[in-house]
């Protein structure tokens, strides 16, 4: 690649991101483009998101992988008059919080930090979503099913990674925590690079309403 012509690579992968179906990371991309060295295309994307700053529509990373969509502020203009909100339960949103600051979590501790059941219905719920995804076993006696959140989580809350969740400061600020709230805060606090090498307690995984 290096006796193209200049723009090439830049050309190619904007042609790629355009065509593709989905969001593609770096890796997915240097091997769509011939095994192209992973810093030619971090270098490229780089390139690509400061040109397309000022168009009508972005190049944006979500969850490590990149891909365009319509500039904020000209979103309006593709909205259709008639919206269908996706309103979640309280129980759904406290899941949903749970998951995304202490994944990959067990249904069992994620009952163990809401203090109640959680029925299967909740969890259906956020994984029709496309905003959770089962993310294996833990290797414990039982191994019971651990949950993450998912790309489309990150992209429909803006974020680029995890690292973005707000903080403890800045949901009550937002007025999103109340006095029922204040358990669930404590358990809130974590560090996203922090691995849990720990095994956990498995707990009971029984379809329970809530």
């Amino acid at each position: 690649m290096s006796e193209e012509e200049p723009g090439t690579l830049e050309r190619a992968v904007e042609a790629t991101l355009f065509a593709a179906e989905e969001p593609l990371s770096v890796e997915a991309l240097a091997a769509h483009l011939g095994g192209l060295e992973h810093s030619e295309v971090r270098d490229t994307l780089a390139l690509l998101e400061t040109r397309y700053r000022a168009r009508g529509v972005h190049l944006v990373e979500r969850g490590s992988r990149w891909h365009f969509e319509t500039a904020p502020d000209l979103a309006h203009l593709l909205r259709r008059e008639k919206e269908q909100v996706r309103r979640l339960s309280r129980a759904a949103t406290e899941v949903l919080a749970i998951i995304a600051y202490h994944e990959p979590v067990s249904r069992a501790e994620i009952e163990s930090i809401r203090g109640v059941q959680t029925s299967a219905g909740t969890l259906d719920v956020l994984m029709e979503a496309g905003w959770v995804r089962p993310a294996g076993r833990r290797e414990v006696p039982g191994r019971p099913v651990i949950y993450a959140t998912t790309p489309t989580f990150l992209d429909h809350f803006g974020l680029a990674s995890r690292r973005d969740l707000p903080g403890i400061d800045e949901l009550r600020a937002a007025g999103l925590l109340d006095p029922v709230d204040e358990a669930l805060e404590a358990q809130m606090r974590f560090d996203p690079d922090e691995e849990d090498d720990g095994a956990r307690d498995s707990g009971s995984d029984e379809n329970l309403a809530d």
